[in-house]
Order: structure tokens, then C-alpha cells, then sequence
């Protein structure tokens, strides 16, 4: 079977709206897929700031942002087949969404992005709302990468994706492990807006400061990083935790990136440690494929590897379309999977009662 699918994937770093159109190929359960076109669609300041600040919104000026939301990742769509020449290709569209509340302890999830307004503007299929049944069920509701992952790229050990929270993967035959290990993009981005950037550029700010120690055990001594897997993180565990006690350091940007460099690659580090503790595997020449924006700094893939070595774990890249793309790849995924009705969140990394047929469809085009 062919399937020609957009994924759509919107980030806790607040920097753009990912957009991919793959061509999937399966047979007898065995798939293949192609990138045929991929880009990222920036935010305006105005729409960066109207996601920072949907949480504090009340009740009905959140549906209303919802629905504002879910137009615009409509439009998004429409401009990126007419630049594509993708008329009449795509059968359907997998929106993430864009992340405000996670609050996988009381059976809560919520991703802005109407997938109704997006069928509506398109006049494409669309399936939406991806976490919310594994989270009905008992998950973490993430990560849900893993059966891209499985499905599509099992040639690693780990996958590592650096995006405002880093998450990882471990591809073990016997069972799949994955789950959020620290903020990354998100409060690095913010370190280096104080100064002035929009992001530390192949980490240089980083790579010339000095690691604070005092606020490094500060962040490696907080209570999230000593809880058992399954687990996830919200976005304002970096936003409201981690970046307001690194700013009350007083230290310099450069040092700040630097520890806050140091801290993702420990925590990285420790997790890879653990779960081969737990899980052994006789695998030899272990790589781990890291994606995600993180994966464009240098410095911070330069400290993960020296952290991942004594381990026998290589830290290795690919093209740039699988580093910037891979989650809207893999949302494309599980929407065809979903339209499929077959699993596309895996109860083993997300602690759910089950696996889980997870999303909402909305027929977008006529009958």
C-alpha cells in the first residue's frame, strides 16, 4: 500500500510550525518512506507570543486561540502544497498540535490546533488530538516517536531527539523503553535570547563559558531526573523550574549555556547508563541517532559524546531533513496508522493499560 501523508509537528521551542509531505510504502508490515518535501513555517512574534501565553488565557479565549490556531496551521498547509505543487497528492494530514497543559497524573492532555478548522481550510482529512487516548488509558501520553522509530529507522540503539525537551529511546528486542529526560531547546533558546540571539549558533556561546559546578548539582539534585520511567515532562518544568533557577545564578550567558550544556549531557549520559543497567543488550558498536534542533549544536553533541563513550555509545547524525523533520515525519506516520486503525502509541513507553488506536479524525473533504 502507498500512502501520501503531511505531518505537522509544533514544538515546545516555540520556533516554527514543521511541515512534511512522505510518501510511505508498506508491505506485509514492512514500511519504507520517502521525504518528498519539508519546511518549517517560522511564528510571527505574534503567534510565538500568543502560544507562550495560552495557558494564562481563561476558559473561553483558550477554545478561542483552539480555533484561531487550527485556521491558521490550515493556511500553513495550503501555502506548503501550493509552494510544493502538491495539489492533489496528499490524502491526509496528522496535526501534533502545539502543546499547553500535560497533566498525565489526572488523565490530562491538551495540544492547540482545531482539527476540525484544519479539515474545514484544506479540505484535506486530518487526524489530531494523537495523545489524548493513551492518556485516557492510564500513559505518560509520551513520548510517541517510538513506533515511528521502531517501525521506520530501527537501526540504532538509542534515538536522542533534542527539541525544547529532550527525550530519548532505547531499541531493545525484548521491550521498547522511552521517556522525557530533561528541558533542552526551549530554556537554552532563552538563555541565549537574554543576550540578544534567537539561539546559540552550533552552541559558541556555550563553548566559551565556564561550567557554574554550584548550579549544575543544583539541576542534577532536582526531583524529576530521580523518578522511575515511564515519565514526561511539561514544558514549564523548563520554563518555570529549570530557567528561573539558573537565571538566579547571576552568571553569565556563556556560562549559563555552558552548564546548561553540561546538565543535558549528564542527565543524557545517566539515563543511557541505566537503562543498559536494566536492560542489558549484546549489541556491540552501539549508536545513537540524534535528532531534533539540538542536534545542529555542536558543542552539546561534542559533550554528549564524551559522556556517552565510556559506554560504548556512539552519538552519530544523518541528513538534515531526518534531524529537522523526524517528528513531522513520524506524526505523518501515525496518522496513516490511525487511518489504518492499527496502534501507533506503544503502552511499553508510555505506561498505559494498552496500546492504543490514539487520535481523532475529521473528514475533510466532501462526500
Amino acid at each position: 500500500m502507498i500512502y501520501r501523508a503531511i505531518g505537522l509537528m509544533s514544538g515546545s521551542s516555540l520556533d516554527g510550525l514543521d511541515l512534511a509531505f512522505i510518501e510511505f510504502h508498506e508491505s506485509k508490515g514492512v514500511w519504507e518512506y520517502e521525504i518528498k518535501a519539508a519546511d518549517c513555517s517560522p511564528y510571527s512574534e505574534e503567534w510565538a507570543k500568543k502560544l507562550k501565553g495560552a495557558i494564562e488565557l481563561n476558559a473561553l479565549d483558550y477554545q478561542l486561540l483552539h480555533t484561531e490556531y487550527g485556521h491558521y496551521i490550515g493556511e500553513q498547509v495550503n501555502a506548503f502544497i501550493e509552494r510544493n505543487n502538491l495539489q492533489y497528492q496528499v490524502q491526509l494530514i496528522a496535526s501534533h498540535g502545539h502543546t499547553t497543559f500535560h497533566v498525565p497524573a489526572k488523565k490530562m492532555t491538551g495540544q492547540l490546533g482545531d482539527g476540525a478548522a484544519i479539515a474545514a481550510v484544506t479540505g484535506i482529512n486530518v487526524v489530531s488530538d494523537l495523545r489524548a487516548m493513551d492518556v485516557a488509558l492510564g500513559g505518560q501520553g509520551a513520548p510517541i516517536v517510538p513506533i515511528g522509530e521502531k517501525l521506520l529507522l530501527g537501526n540504532y540503539t538509542f534515538f536522542l531527539n533534542l527539541g525544547g525537551i529532550a527525550n530519548i529511546s532505547y531499541n531493545h528486542p525484548d521491550k521498547y523503553l522511552a521517556f522525557d529526560v530533561c528541558p533542552a531547546n526551549r530554556v537554552m533558546n532563552m538563555l541565549a535570547q537574554d543576550a540578544g540571539k534567537p539561539y546559540d549558533d552550533g552552541g559558541e556561546l556555550a563553548a566559551a563559558g565556564t561550567i557554574n559546578i554550584s548550579l549544575l548539582k543544583m539541576l542534577n539534585d532536582l526531583e524529576y531526573y530521580q523518578l522511575p520511567y515511564p515519565k514526561s515532562l511539561a514544558n514549564d518544568f523548563g520554563t518555570d523550574v529549570v530557567y528561573p533557577l539558573i537565571t538566579s545564578s547571576n552568571s553569565t550567558t556563556e556560562d549559563t549555556l555552558a552548564t546548561m550544556v553540561e546538565h543535558i549531557a549528564i542527565q543524557i549520559g545517566e539515563q543511557v547508563k541505566a537503562m543498559l543497567e536494566k536492560q542489558p543488550t549484546t549489541n556491540t558498536g552501539m549508536k545513537l541517532l540524534a535528532t531534533g534542533g539540538g542536534a545542529h549544536n555542536t558543542f552539546l553533541l561534542q559533550r554528549l559524546q564524551a559522556t556517552l563513550q565510556p559506554l560504548g555509545v556512539e552519538v552519530v547524525t544523518t541528513d538534515k531533513n531526518l534531524i529537522d523533520y523526524k517528528e513531522a515525519l513520524i506524526m505523518a506516520l501515525i496518522g496513516v496508522l490511525r487511518w489504518r486503525e492499527e496502534n501507533n502509541v506503544l503502552s511499553s513507553v508510555t505506561g498505559a493499560t494498552r496500546s492504543s488506536i490514539g487520535g481523532a479524525v475529521w473528514i475533510g473533504q466532501e462526500a
